[in-house]
């Protein structure tokens, strides 16, 4: 048997043409936006783009508030944004340090955060 070209060949080309990306459905042009503008609003019904930034959430590179009908904001945990509805819109924002010392902390709770000599 004779094959088609002279190399071997283990990709299968798909019939149809190919969509192009959009930026704003890529997790990486979501982040990039975010950390740039510091927040993004994202309207209720956007289901792709709550998808992703939830993704981005899992992994500490974004942090959800869910918008309520009054105007405050409510943090989401990544588990809650998850199952959250698409009633209300979202505003993704980029995360401040997991581990932020406050002043205004007490020296107790200051403490638990020291660095230990080895």
């Amino acid at each position: 048997m004779e094959s088609r070209s002279s190399q071997p060949t283990n990709v299968i080309r798909f019939p149809g043409a190919r969509s192009s990306v959009n930026p704003h459905r890529d997790q990486r042009s979501l982040m990039d936006a975010v950390y740039a503008a510091g927040s993004l609003p994202i309207e209720a019904g956007d289901h792709a783009t709550k998808v992703m930034a939830t993704r981005l959430t899992i992994f500490g590179f974004v942090v959800i508030d869910e918008m309520q009908a009054d105007g405050t904001a409510r943090r989401l945990r990544p588990s809650e944004a998850i199952h959250a509805s698409m009633a209300c819109p979202w505003r993704v924002s980029k995360p401040t340090s997991r581990y932020r010392i406050d002043d205004e902390w007490s020296k107790s709770d200051s403490e638990l955060f020291a660095a230990l000599q080895a």
